[in-house]
């Protein structure tokens, strides 16, 4: 009786869920490679022109000054705007030429920004107001963002663009087809569902975890069925299963791949738990944007921290140390090399962005250079090439509250805590122990000086329920490529089929159903037409 419960309930399950099983299954290979379309840095920079020395006119101060900001901002960069060298000083633009405010885009500002973009004239492009969140859009802080203008080009290209003229999401034809076998299945990113946020967050979660008891379900009862002495006959020959067919394949499936299933599942429910914050009651900071998201930036770019004209932000132990690491400077330090002599000297790099930064209280620029990379100079025009381990360690230490607990060492391989599948993460780092109640410790990039990692005791579960069982990034398969490819998608594949033996008995028992229901309404008329005899 027990067993035929179970049954009943795994059945029922699997009718629910098995497409969108399958469709997780799917798409989770789609997501080894490919995401959400979404500007980043490196694309601004890659599309930026270069800047002109010889029309920077104002320094960072001047520029600050121009800019009418009460508080001084977190951070202060050079870069071009609609052709022209410009400061952005935290949400406003002062070009550097004339000391003009840039107030909301006209249409032929917007225009001309699409088009150096994309290299397409704006009057071949359709262009629409965006009333509404869309696939594109939908999935990021963009979708709450008005008024936003969508360019789309007859070759497939499509560019957004809000009220500063700054393009804030760019697709094309191959971005979008991918991100239609990756994330937007995989997250369930359709407009209609994702739009209204918080069911779509019950949705995935509710759905994840029924899914995870049904998986669980399934899993007991193959292990219940299963006979290594195959006690089970069928037409004279001995089974190990008490099915044929469709259900000796699921279960045969279910057994090899149902614990893969169940943790897989279980680990994805955990998507939008909330995990415990870091210290100061703040979200850690994340590298890149996060699932989906197009991320609008804002702060500093590679290589890049702000600089520190006031009180350290009490943000948590990362920006309390990211803070130390950059010391106290002003922007009156930085008139001693103005940013126009910078470029000219340096007029060999393809710098695309000047942003003011400082290690230890040492003021220093740094370059954003048009393919993604950065280089630090100093104000006596030298390029810094990294910095003295020395002088970062000891800085740690003296940020630290217990600075005898805290251990460093150097490390020139990923571990468990600091990694990454495309290999583009800095190495060689300086790992710094703190040895305090929460086991916290920071990946330090020698050549910035910058915090580029960080884990503690609060992020343990995420790192190991979600993004571990999830991704299998355990360092000794996810450094090994293609052997974690191979060993991830053999799941995705299994996973899948296993799906699809469910979705073909989900559809048998829809039709049995839907027989029966039709046989009895059948046996209920035809007693009333014999008791009332036309």
């Amino acid at each position: 009786m027990a067993l035929r419960a179970l049954i009943v309930i795994h059945r029922w399950v699997g009718v629910v869920l098995c497409i969108l099983f399958a469709l997780w299954y799917a798409s989770g290979i789609g997501m080894m490679y490919w995401g959400m379309p979404s500007v980043t840095a490196r694309d601004r920079l890659m599309r930026a022109p270069a800047i002109d020395p010889a029309r920077v006119r104002l320094s960072p101060r001047e520029a600050v000054e121009r800019s009418g900001e009460d508080r001084p901002p977190a951070q202060v960069r050079l870069t071009t705007f609609d052709g022209r060298p410009a400061y952005y000083v935290g949400n406003q633009v002062v070009y550097a030429d004339s000391g003009e405010l840039q107030g909301p885009a006209s249409a032929e500002l917007r225009d001309r920004a699409a088009a150096a973009w994309t290299g397409h004239p704006a009057k071949d492009a359709n262009i629409a107001a965006v009333t509404e969140p869309d696939q594109w859009i939908v999935g990021s802080a963009l979708r709450n963002l008005r008024p936003l203008w969508k360019y789309t080009w007859p070759n497939g290209k499509e560019l957004y663009i809000g009220e500063s003229g700054e393009v804030l999401q760019y697709t094309t034809s191959s971005s979008r087809l991918a991100a239609y076998i990756s994330a937007v299945p995989h997250w369930l990113y359709f407009t209609p569902l994702r739009k209204h946020q918080p069911f779509w967050i019950r949705f995935a979660t509710y759905s994840a975890v029924v899914g995870t008891a049904g998986a669980i379900l399934g899993l007991v009862i193959g292990v219940w069925l299963y006979s290594p002495a195959k006690r089970y006959r069928f037409a004279g020959e001995p089974s190990r299963i008490p099915y044929r067919g469709w259900k000796h394949w699921h279960t045969m499936l279910g057994l090899v791949f149902g614990l893969a299933t169940i943790t897989w599942t279980f680990s994805g429910a955990l998507a939008f738990l909330p995990f415990p914050a870091p210290p100061g009651g703040q979200a850690r900071a994340r590298t890149g944007t996060g699932p989906g998201q197009a991320g609008v930036r804002t702060g500093p770019g590679p290589g890049q921290a702000g600089v520190r004209t006031g009180p350290a932000p009490r943000r948590g132990a990362n920006a309390g140390l990211a803070a130390a690491l950059r010391g106290r400077v002003s922007l009156d330090d930085f008139e001693q090399l103005h940013p126009r002599e910078v470029l000219s000297r340096f007029a060999n790099l393809p710098i695309r962005e000047v942003a003011m930064t400082s290690f230890d209280g040492q003021p220093l620029y740094s370059l954003g250079l048009a393919d993604g990379s950065s280089r630090l100079i100093s104000l006596d025009g030298q390029v810094a090439d990294g910095f003295d381990h020395s002088r970062i360690v000891d800085i740690v230490k003296k940020s630290a509250p217990n600075p005898q607990a805290v251990e460093t060492r150097v490390i020139d391989r990923y571990d468990v805590h600091y990694l990454d599948r495309t290999r583009q993460r800095p190495l060689p780092v300086i790992l710094a122990l703190m040895n305090d109640a929460e086991h916290t410790r920071y990946y330090i990039d020698p050549k910035t000086a910058t915090v580029v990692g960080t884990a503690s005791d609060r992020n343990f579960w995420r790192r190991w329920l979600y993004n571990g069982l999830h991704s299998l990034n355990f360092p000794w398969l996810y450094e090994y490529r293609p052997l974690w490819d191979i060993v991830v998608i053999t799941f995705m594949l299994g996973g899948m089929v296993l799906s699809l033996t469910s979705l073909t008995l989900a559809w048998r028992a829809i039709g049995r159903t839907i027989r029966r229901l039709l046989r009895d309404a059948r046996a209920v008329r035809q007693p009333a037409a014999t008791e009332n005899p036309a």
